[in-house]
């Protein structure tokens, strides 16, 4: 069995005092960091590098951070956590339209960051221990993991069926929970790791109804009893739009993903001909 990635996490913030803060704080959680002072820099440093973790600031000289982490995304899942001084409403939800995961205010206790690495470090390790892991570039630049069957069977009626290669289809969107990919119609969907987990856990609840809350502590990585924050379930909103986006998923007439008002979401019904 080939060694599980290296865990390296990839800072990129234009303050001297900001960047060895959060590199005391990502060492301490057993990572090796890299660290950028500028876009740029910090975009070929994930090309390099392939980081589980990418700390990003929004306010830097040249290209800024949202523009930055749109970059990022044509070719990386890394999780992207911007860590930016503008604390408005409107600057988190363009961070998170942009591709970003997390959004943390400066200044802020070092101990609330922990905490979110760590559920990073939960979700990675969720899918790292039961199978071999292994990285390859997709056509599309973006890692992948390595195949590893998953059981069959499915549920009667549920309108999802598994394939013997580990498969989950719904109405012609496709997705394996190992490899980390997705396709619609037979054409490749590239997902941030937040898209990625939020349509599983609704593909493998079926129809039963989700609410933010439980979508929300599932991005976090934490308990089904812990306390989901406003914050919380916005980032939820933005990154369903956004996967809603990708997958031409009209709100109005959904083919994959149903709201249930005032409650949440869950799988629409199969399609069947």
């Amino acid at each position: 069995m080939q060694q599980a990635p290296e865990r390296t996490a990839v800072i990129v913030d234009d303050d001297a005092d900001v960047r060895n803060l959060l590199a005391a704080i990502l060492q301490q959680a057993g990572f090796t960091c890299i660290i950028t002072s500028n876009g740029p820099d910090g975009i070929e440093a994930i090309r390099e590098h392939h980081p589980i973790l990418t700390t990003l600031d929004v306010s830097m000289p040249g290209i800024d951070g949202f523009e930055v982490v749109r970059r990022i995304r044509s070719f990386s899942t890394t999780y992207v956590i911007m860590v930016s001084a503008r604390d408005e409403e409107i600057d988190t939800l363009m961070g998170l339209d942009a591709g970003a995961d997390d959004y943390l205010t400066k200044p802020f206790r070092p101990r609330e960051l922990r905490a979110r690495i760590e559920a990073v470090l939960r979700r990675f390790h969720q899918y790292e221990k039961p199978y071999e892991v292994s990285y390859s570039s997709s056509a599309s630049g973006v890692a992948t993991r390595a195949p590893v069957a998953l059981a069959t069977g499915g549920s009667p009626g549920s309108g999802l069926d598994e394939t013997s290669d580990g498969w989950l289809d719904h109405n012609g969107l496709r997705i394996h929970p190992e490899m980390w990919q997705c396709e619609l119609d037979g054409r490749p969907i590239d997902l941030t790791r937040s898209e990625f987990e939020l349509l599983l856990a609704l593909v493998e609840g079926r129809r039963r109804v989700i609410s933010k809350k439980e979508l929300a502590l599932r991005l976090r990585g934490g308990p089904t009893g812990e306390y989901a924050l406003d914050a919380d379930r916005r980032a939820v909103e933005v990154h369903l739009a956004n996967l809603r986006r990708k997958l031409s998923d009209p709100v109005n007439s959904p083919r994959f993903i149903e709201t249930v008002r005032g409650v949440g979401y869950r799988l629409t019904h199969s399609l069947r001909t």
